[in-house]
């Protein structure tokens, strides 16, 4: 006999309640991270493109790994903010140069990891068009990074306290 049918409760205990919210305000912070994710793709590849590629061959046509820091930089900036403020705008830092720090620091691993993905396809690979670029630097590095930023970012980076419970629990 299960706990609920021993208690006369409906099938629905407690704990799952609890649950529930938690794995909806999980999927929000996931869906608000891809959103702003999404953004600063389209800003690290707009950025890229318009240094490497720009009237044919842009200003740092060969200097395609320079032009990519360049990119993602712009590109962290802007989903700084929105991680910030949205994905993780319930975490309230009561240090926020040490949350400053850790992030410049999880995105200089994760620029890294995106180069490696670039430089394996230019210098490797031997494939310099602007596809190949956009696979390998944008595409399949972003995903990397994207992964090993969200991972970093809750584990690490904005870890402050709640402003409340309810956040998490809203509809």
């Amino acid at each position: 006999m299960s706990f609920s049918e021993r208690s006369g409760s409906p099938q629905s205990t407690p704990v799952d309640e609890p649950l529930t919210a938690k794995v909806i305000a999980a999927l929000r912070r996931g869906g608000a991270f891809l959103v702003v994710g999404a953004i600063g793709f389209l800003v690290d590849a707009g950025t890229y493109n318009l240094l490497v590629f720009w009237g044919g061959e842009g200003v740092l046509y060969h200097a395609p790994l320079p032009a990519k820091i360049i990119a993602i930089a712009v590109a962290t900036v802007v989903t700084y903010f929105g991680n910030k403020w949205w994905t993780f705008g319930h975490k309230k830092s009561d240090n926020p140069g040490r949350e400053y720090l850790l992030y410049a620091i999880f995105n200089v691993v994760a620029i890294g990891l995106q180069l490696g993905c670039l430089g394996f396809s230019r210098y490797v690979l031997d494939l310099s068009s602007p596809l190949s670029d956009n696979i390998s630097g944008t595409l399949i590095g972003q995903i990397v990074a994207v992964v090993f930023r969200y991972w970093s970012y809750d584990k690490f980076v904005f870890v402050g306290s709640s402003d409340s419970v309810a956040n998490d629990k809203q509809p």
